[in-house]
């Protein structure tokens, strides 16, 4: 009866701290989600705003400038691109913007003390960095509606690309967040690689309009394959086949994420 008690223990004491894993993730996971939504005005409304700026002025001036796919105006075309990008960008700001205000301040030493694995570090950051750009996305979705209703062809592979889009760009935030020691290093990585590379896959435009050397350019760009398969879910039409992009995306999450996921394990620029 002892040494069946004795086995025992061992589990229940795992069980304990998994369950207290599980709590601090979740826990932290609340913490970054609150952290966006108490300025929610700041961090959901203004990207949203953008986005139907954007609509307005390029809309406004194109629709009956440009034909991208047959049946299908300029406008509708523009709002799945903007949803996309808002998406990406948000989400990348979110994960990036945490850590490094988390380490401007030296509140990120209270976390370095928990018995939170580098998992559950990723997770709850990543995690909240793609609710807050699914947030930011449908804010911007239903905000664009009434400048032009369009449905869903394909829903499954909308959200596929939405999620897939925001977990790589919530992990590249994530590496961003653990290489910058300043607001000035994450401004530069957001204005000269995250920003650039939006803008140039598409959004506003279809890369087959581009001259050859432009075009091959294009397909180098991952950003490209997010927006083009999110895009196929809304009108079942794309540049590039949905199972190449998907193909793209599902490798450079995995990559993106298991840097992430490989810094945290080092303690890159965070425990020194």
């Amino acid at each position: 009866m002892t040494a069946l008690t004795e086995e025992k223990k061992p589990t229940l004491l795992q069980h304990e701290q998994e369950n207290s894993l599980l709590a601090g993730t979740g826990t932290l996971f609340r913490k970054e989600v609150l952290r966006f939504w108490k300025v929610s005005f700041q961090t959901v409304g203004a990207p949203v705003l953008t986005a139907i700026l954007y609509l307005l002025i390029f809309g406004h001036v194109l629709e009956n400038r440009v034909q991208v796919y047959d049946n299908v105006g300029y406008t509708s075309f523009l709002i799945p691109g903007l949803v996309m990008m808002s998406v990406l960008q948000n989400s990348f700001a979110n994960a990036s913007s945490s850590l490094v205000q988390s380490k401007i301040t030296g509140n990120l030493v209270f976390l370095l003390v928990t018995p939170l694995s580098p998992l559950a570090w990723f997770t709850a950051y990543v995690g909240a960095a793609m609710v807050r750009g699914l947030v930011v996305g449908l804010g911007v979705y239903v905000a664009t509606l009434w400048f032009s209703p369009i449905g869903l062809v394909a829903p499954l592979w909308t959200l596929v690309f939405t999620l897939l889009g925001a977990c790589l760009m919530g992990s590249l935030g994530l590496i961003a967040g653990l290489w910058a020691e300043k607001f000035d290093q994450m401004a530069a990585f957001q204005n000269f690689i995250v920003m650039p590379m939006t803008f140039l896959a598409g959004v506003f435009y279809s890369v087959k309009s581009l001259p050859p050397f432009w075009l091959a350019a294009s397909h180098l760009n991952p950003f490209f394959y997010m927006i083009d398969g999110f895009r196929y879910g809304f009108f079942g039409v794309s540049d590039v086949s949905p199972w190449i992009s998907l193909g793209v995306v599902l490798m450079g999450a995995g990559v993106v994420s298991a840097v992430a996921l490989q810094l945290l394990r080092s303690g890159y620029k965070i425990r020194h």
